[in-house]
């Protein structure tokens, strides 16, 4: 019955065990755009957990090391229940804020789409090829990216099409150089848009240069590596989804059309190293992308 406390006690180092545990869960989930914060925020984030680690010590020291009365153990043990308590608290809000911050962003891809006839919800199906070819990526590549913050670049990478009239977005012909002038200008257009957020602050270059090309001819001229792996992912997500879905001024191309045109760019266009492996995964999982309002 002497040892009754020290029991209490251990309980308690063991359910702090666990609190550290899922609290460096939660620190590894918030390193993407929407919950990483400022650089005050990570520092504090940190201590919190060495705190955690000081309590733990503080546990074992208190258990091993002395002879704690029944008063010290429960308030040591329901210390620990209640560190629970907030840990779970703060995972469930941060789950709540990047659902309820990817339907914002969806509700703003979908004006962008309800603006341009040839969008057909083609924001979404970059985002979903986006986070398919993720999961087939060598892992040394996945270890540069965070998923959240891709997934809610490819979403928005042609946001910036909200600044474009919409007499160009829908016309049925050729565009002039001119209207091709104004046309270029969406990825810039979408960072200004974004750039209020300071949220997507971490994705914006991301975002700018979805349309360069490896031999340095796109947009802004970035060649090869020095363009955001990122983008070169969204790149060829993009490439494939306008190839494969309906278009005012063209008809849809089938999948295998589509991988041979990707060939074909690769190395100038796009990255030869990643279309390799876009091309290899399965087609049942690209066409499994397609939203449901999209046209062939």
């Amino acid at each position: 019955m002497n040892n009754m406390p020290v029991y209490i006690i251990i309980a308690g180092a063991v359910l702090m065990v666990i609190n550290i545990i899922r609290y460096g869960r939660f620190l590894h989930s918030t390193v993407d755009v929407i919950s990483s914060g400022n650089k005050r925020d990570i520092i504090w984030k940190n201590i919190a957990f060495l705190l955690l680690v000081f309590f733990l010590l503080g546990y074992l020291y208190v258990g091993f090391g002395s002879k704690p009365d029944y008063m010290v153990a429960n308030v040591l043990f329901w210390g620990s229940v209640f560190v629970a308590i907030v840990v779970k608290l703060m995972s469930n809000l941060l789950e709540t804020a990047k659902a309820r911050s990817i339907d914002i962003a969806e509700v703003l891809v979908g004006v962008i789409d309800s603006r341009d006839s040839n969008q057909d919800a083609h924001s979404r199906h970059v985002q979903n090829l986006t986070m398919v070819f993720y999961n087939h990526l060598p892992a040394h590549y996945r270890r540069e990216i965070n998923p959240v913050s891709l997934e809610y670049a490819s979403l928005m990478h042609d946001v910036g099409k909200l600044g474009i009239p919409e007499s160009i977005l829908n016309k049925p012909g050729p565009l002039t150089e001119e209207e091709w002038k104004i046309i270029y200008q969406h990825p810039e257009i979408g960072v200004k848009i974004l750039k209020p957020l300071h949220t997507f602050d971490g994705i914006s270059d991301w975002i700018l240069y979805h349309h360069e090309r490896i031999d340095g001819n796109g947009y802004y001229k970035l060649p090869g590596k020095e363009i955001p792996l990122a983008s070169r992912i969204i790149a060829i997500c993009d490439t494939y989804s306008a190839i494969t879905t309906h278009r005012s001024y063209k008809e849809p191309k089938t999948h295998e059309e589509a991988l041979q045109i990707l060939r074909d760019v690769s190395g100038t266009q796009l990255d030869a190293d990643l279309v390799k492996t876009f091309i290899a995964i399965p087609k049942s999982e690209l066409i499994k992308c397609v939203p449901d309002s999209v046209r062939f």
